[in-house]
């Protein structure tokens, strides 16, 4: 693995379009480690200091992972879908999209992903959300509403994966992680949540598994516009400030 020396006044830009470079080539792939610091600082032809402030942007991309020690260096990453919920969320604080459009999004993506996965799913994927379903009605037996709410955004995960289209379910878990957060707010502070959640999702599951593209469609649609119409009782569950707390609850099996 050799790197071109750089020459430029903004070398630590193109230390990161090189390393993108050998990604996009297939050279480096997830798990690789870089060259030692000073062996890749003088292949670059730039100092270490230059260097690390290329790598910590990289690891800010999610692109490296920076590992300390004996053991240590500067790791390619797998691919974090994650990332795109922060994108998500700053395009909210800016301003550059809003909540209004983001859950009309969500209907919209929702059609494209039960299609796919009607079409897409597989037996394995079919059994998780028949599971998912499961978890949903012993937390409603239960009680523990906040635990039901999580149920529902492993379901919508679920769901994306079953398309078999890493890219959709991509859009469709970063739309998803914000718009649970109003849901999440609306059930902790109301105590209130969708009635016959478990049943619901059930009949939607059933839909999916005889591949029914019009019944499964119209459930999903259904469930949605209900779960718009609890939110918008209370204007406060759909405001910015909600979107963008930072909500990180833990489902108790």
């Amino acid at each position: 693995m050799q790197f071109r020396p750089i020459h430029t006044r903004r070398a630590f830009e193109e230390i990161c379009e090189r390393i993108r470079e050998q990604l996009a080539l297939g050279v480096l792939k997830p798990g690789d480690k870089l060259p030692a610091e000073r062996d890749l600082a003088q292949q670059l032809g730039v100092s270490r200091n230059v260097l690390r402030e290329a790598l910590r942007s990289l690891e800010m991309a999610g692109v490296l992972r920076l590992q300390k020690g004996v053991k240590g260096g500067a790791f390619i990453r797998e691919g974090d879908t994650s990332r795109m919920n922060d994108v998500m969320r700053d395009m909210l604080s800016l301003g550059t999209i809003s909540v209004r459009e983001l859950s009309e999004a969500r209907v919209h993506v929702l059609d494209l992903v039960v299609r796919l996965a009607c079409a897409n799913a597989r037996a394995v994927d079919l059994d998780a959300l028949e599971a998912n379903v499961e978890r949903t009605e012993l937390a409603t037996r239960e009680g523990r509403l906040l635990d039901r709410v999580e149920c529902s955004r492993e379901f919508y995960k679920l769901l994306a994966a079953a398309t078999g289209n890493k890219v959709i379910a991509m859009i469709m878990d970063s739309v998803t992680e914000i718009h649970m957060r109003f849901v999440y707010a609306k059930v902790a502070s109301s105590g209130v949540a969708m009635a016959r959640l478990a049943e619901k999702r059930r009949r939607f599951v059933a839909a999916l598994r005889e591949r029914n593209v019009s019944s499964a469609t119209r459930l999903m649609r259904t469930h949605l516009e209900s779960v718009q119409r609890m939110l918008e009782q209370d204007p406060g569950a759909m405001s910015l400030q909600v979107a963008l707390a930072e909500v990180q609850p833990g489902i108790r099996r």
